[in-house]
């Protein structure tokens, strides 16, 4: 038996996740490329299974945080041009092998890059450079982008598919000030190198939020993150949740107060006669997180919310299903449409991105289209 299957599943809506796909292409020009982010199991939702959706929904780029990432992903058989933003200087022969372009972010990295592209001869090769406008976190300062040029000189090895750079507030309108300083610094950066070049590449800036706030700035192409998944700037955002966690009740049991205590360090009290308990295969090994338990949250299933009780385990939960009518077999929905993957990150005091890049890969995905 094969638990997940039976048990446990991360349901990817395909008719939602076009709905959100379309929603961000009708913000840009028919000319704009769209990049989707990929990375970290594509946020949870299973990076194979998300890739060939973005694939069919007719995304131009993928982008992965990691070579093993996109290394899977060609193996899987997706076959859009993947930037590798963190490419780092591990295995840039597989890298090669993949067809994979990695994001480059100082000299050390391009140095060594080259050194692998030059010992196979190979030529215009497609690699992308990373500005730091701000973020402060990778990417050429303004100050050292003189060297840069100086490196590319004559450099045949390679070819500067995109110039890019990363905002690092864009969602809050309080940062907007600094937002465009960093826009407006990334253009003048990033023309310097066209013209020290002498061809165009392709820039990009925009993340999810920025494609709804700042569109007048779409450049060439767009990264596409978390809103892709259902999660917009803001909550008048027009978007899908893409995933639903979903798990079977294993059992039911009647309980009374004679009976004392549910779960671990005994924190789940009963109090009433005839309090229902149920019983789900996921825990927080799971993604269900340690601080939903004691009632913290509270879970769907036939159509009414019920809390949790007691301590979180690490292979299951017990939820206070009291005149639900539940039994074993029955569906709980962890996260989808109710509770939303936002109230639970709002109980645990974190952002949607946690909850969801915590769901192991041991929980199926399962596309419904």
């Amino acid at each position: 038996m094969n638990r997940n299957d039976d048990f446990s599943r991360l349901e990817l809506r395909l008719g939602n996740c076009r709905v959100n796909y379309r929603y961000y292409r009708s913000r840009l020009e028919a000319s704009t490329g769209l990049l989707v982010l990929v990375k970290a199991n594509a946020y949870g939702h299973g990076a194979v299974e998300f890739a060939a959706m973005m694939q069919s929904c007719g995304a131009d780029y993928l982008a992965v945080a990691l070579p093993v990432e996109g290394i899977e992903l060609r193996k899987a058989g997706i076959t859009l041009p993947i930037l590798v933003l963190t490419a780092g200087v591990d295995f840039p022969g597989e890298m090669i092998d993949c067809r994979l372009e990695p994001g480059i972010p100082n000299l050390y990295t391009l140095r060594a890059f080259c050194e692998m592209l030059e010992s196979r001869g190979i030529r215009n090769y497609p690699v992308h450079i990373k500005l730091d406008t701000g973020m402060h976190r990778l990417g050429f300062m303004e100050s050292e982008i003189g060297e840069l040029l100086e490196f590319l000189k004559g450099r045949e090895c390679l070819r500067v598919a995109s110039v890019y750079s990363h905002l690092a507030a864009a969602e809050d309108p309080e940062q907007d000030d600094f937002t465009l300083a960093q826009i407006a610094a990334f253009q003048a950066n990033a023309d310097r190198i066209t013209e020290s070049l002498g061809y165009k590449p392709m820039y990009h800036i925009l993340n999810s939020a920025g494609i709804e706030r700042f569109p007048q700035y779409q450049f060439d192409m767009v990264r596409l993150g978390i809103g892709i998944y259902g999660i917009g700037a803001s909550a008048r955002t027009p978007l899908l949740p893409v995933a639903s966690f979903k798990v079977k009740v294993l059992q039911v049991k009647t309980l009374s107060p004679e009976d004392g205590t549910v779960g671990y360090s005994r924190k789940g009290v009963i109090l009433k006669p005839g309090t229902e308990i149920a019983t789900i295969p996921a825990g927080y090994a799971d993604g269900i997180d340690r601080h939903l338990g004691c009632g913290r949250a509270r879970f769907s299933v036939n159509g009414r919310r019920v809390p949790t009780i007691g301590n979180i385990c690490m292979d299951m939960c017990m939820l206070d299903v009291t005149g639900a009518g539940v039994k074993a077999g029955d569906t709980v929905t962890v996260f989808g449409d109710d509770p939303s993957v936002c109230e639970l990150a709002e109980i645990l005091g974190t952002i949607p991105y946690e909850v969801l890049s915590s769901i192991p890969r041991r929980i199926e995905r399962v596309v419904i289209r």
